[in-house]
């Protein structure tokens, strides 16, 4: 199943090109790369260019994780600011950071020069306008970022941007793409290259020689090297949970303004605004406007697409009508920066994590730097992106973010919202108390109501109801469950909800 239940601009992949294929248990893998999203796409072709047997394990289909809940930006002016990167990270830390997402950029752009189809690939700058007026924090940026090795430079709106965003920063290189476009072209080369596709759910990974995955409904696949693509770790590792947080961005999309430059736009506001145009295949101009986040399981608010509808007419009035709106899971690391290399909780298998609203850069910098340490490489990037760094300059954000997670365990003493089934409407659902029990329960659209315990099986928090996409997510950690089965829709919860009586 998908993710969520919203449906983005972008085109779904159901099936990989040649369609899936059935793995020989009996035989040990090479590498098994788990997700078939950006990173692990990139992953799998960069070690299938190696000489190297490569399966890829999917439980739905090309994308379908959280690569098409992008906006797809393609943007080494990092969402973090470069002055906190450097703080966190030093400076020459921030320059790496500048440099390892200018060369996924690029590798982007190889891939669509030399394949059949250019993706909507495109060079165009980026703007980062505030969002209150104080230039200081643009003064700020263009210092850090200068420093960090972009090409940057404070401007006037007017000319060469919209004037009602006011005084920016231009960032030149940045880049645009249509996502699905791209991911069906990664996916092509990746089977031309020798790699298969197999469909299956994990619900282990344990390292080793060979390492093991175990599969929902029962088996095992054996492999050398295990490559966890999979946005969050699903398998029982300890290397990240605590150091990053999960949080829900909200995206619409419809006609777009006569007057928006073919550009990537930020906002300084927390949660920030980013917005860009895109033209689909059939010739027809989008806007793309994105922002409204908030920690998943947390501060649930269906008016979210409404109030971004809001702040872009009052910027932009000849913009829409809009027709999509969708949402997508953000995995915020502590310190900024994705954690990407080996587990140093299980021998021989590697991590993909932590996104932090560059989902598509540091997807593809993770694919490269993984098959570099695979391959027994030196990368000048292992140290800054290690699973096993200690961000010992941001333990005031660990603490905050981890004191908010302990919080919510909360939930257990409070009383229930609602305490009789037949309060809760059709297409919704809620936690009710018994005794010592909380109870997800959900009404389908027939009336059928399908209880699960609503206590997640990572550590433990109650799961809350989301309005926006009918799922049960956790406020802890943000593992995310199907309404009506309890399924996994997002780690790092390893086990589905387990169902339960239901008596009035």
């Amino acid at each position: 199943m998908s993710t969520a239940r919203t449906l983005p601009v972008w085109k779904s992949i159901d099936a990989p090109p040649g369609g899936w294929s059935v793995p020989d248990k009996a035989k040990s893998l090479d590498v098994a790369v788990v997700g078939a999203g950006i990173a692990g796409l990139t992953t799998a072709l960069s070690l299938l260019r190696e000489g190297r047997h490569v399966a890829v394990i999917e439980r739905e289909g090309i994308g379908a994780g959280e690569t098409l809940r992008t906006s797809a930006h393609l943007s080494n002016a990092l969402d973090d600011r470069y002055y906190t990167l450097a703080r966190q990270h030093g400076k020459d830390g921030a320059r790496l950071a500048a440099a390892s997402h200018a060369a996924a950029i690029d590798w982007i752009e190889s891939l669509c020069r030399d394949g059949v189809h250019d993706c909507g690939f495109k060079r165009i700058p980026g703007y980062l306008f505030t969002h209150d007026g104080d230039v200081s924090v643009l003064q700020k940026e263009l210092e850090a970022a200068t420093e960090a090795g972009l090409e940057v430079a404070m401007i006037d709106a007017g000319a060469r941007a919209p004037g009602m965003l006011g005084p920016m920063l231009r960032f030149e290189h940045q880049a645009r793409i249509d996502i699905s476009a791209y991911l069906r072209l990664l996916a092509h080369e990746v089977r031309d290259a020798g790699g298969v596709f197999v469909r299956a759910e994990v619900a282990g990974i344990e390292g080793g020689s060979p390492c093991r995955i175990a599969l929902r409904g029962g088996g095992t696949i054996s492999a050398r090297t295990v490559v966890a693509a999979t946005d969050v770790p699903v398998h029982d590792t300890n290397a990240t949970y605590m150091k990053q947080a999960p949080y829900r961005s909200y995206v619409v999309a419809g006609a777009a303004p006569s007057d928006l430059a073919d550009a990537l736009f930020w906002d300084t506001g927390d949660p920030y605004h980013y917005i860009r145009r895109y033209r689909d295949e059939d010739g027809a101009d989008w806007i793309i406007v994105g922002g409204e986040d908030h920690k998943t399981g947390q501060d649930d608010d269906p008016t979210a697409y409404a109030r971004l509808h809001e702040w872009t007419l009052e910027r932009f009035p000849d913009a829409g009508p809009f027709t999509h709106a969708w949402s997508g899971q953000i995995i915020e690391p502590i310190d900024g920066l994705a954690f990407i290399g080996a587990d140093p909780d299980h021998d021989n298998v590697f991590l993909i994590t932590g996104d932090s609203g560059n989902g598509l850069t540091h997807g593809t910098l993770g694919g490269l730097l993984v098959c570099d340490l695979v391959q027994g490489r030196d990368n000048p990037w292992a140290g800054l992106y290690d699973p096993a760094r200690k961000p010992v300059r941001a333990a005031g954000e660990w603490v905050r973010e981890n004191a908010n997670a302990a919080l919510q365990f909360r939930d257990w003493l409070r009383p229930a919202a609602i305490d009789r089934t037949d309060e809760i409407p059709l297409g919704s659902g809620a936690v009710l108390r018994r005794g010592v029990h909380r109870i997800a329960v959900y009404r389908s659209g027939d009336g059928e109501l399908h209880a699960f315990n609503a206590r997640c099986p990572h550590l433990g928090c109650v799961v809350h109801w989301s309005s926006e996409e009918k799922s049960w997510d956790c406020p802890c950690h943000g593992s995310r469950f199907e309404a009506s089965t309890g399924a996994i829709l997002n780690g790092p919860a390893g086990e589905p909800l387990g169902r339960m009586e239901l008596k009035e």
